[in-house]
């Protein structure tokens, strides 16, 4: 029985310090830099969708102020 507890623990240590060196790596990764370029896009689009919606907003507006015999 001894010989058994042991190889328990000897494994049980093992098993630790795989994961404090797993956990030790995962903390020195540094975060991919797509994700920054994949925000960036979204974030330039959404500027665009925001200008879009001014100058349409813009256009209706204008609609309104001048009578339909201009239009065109």
């Amino acid at each position: 029985m001894a010989k058994v507890k042991g190889r328990r623990r000897k494994k049980e240590e093992s098993r630790k310090k795989r994961k404090e060196k797993a956990e030790k790596k995962k903390e020195k990764r540094k975060p991919k830099k797509e994700c920054k370029m994949k925000v960036r896009k979204v974030v330039e689009e959404w500027k665009i969708w925001d200008e879009k919606e001014e100058v349409a907003k813009l256009e209706a507006e204008a609609r309104k102020m001048v009578s339909e015999k201009f239009y065109k």
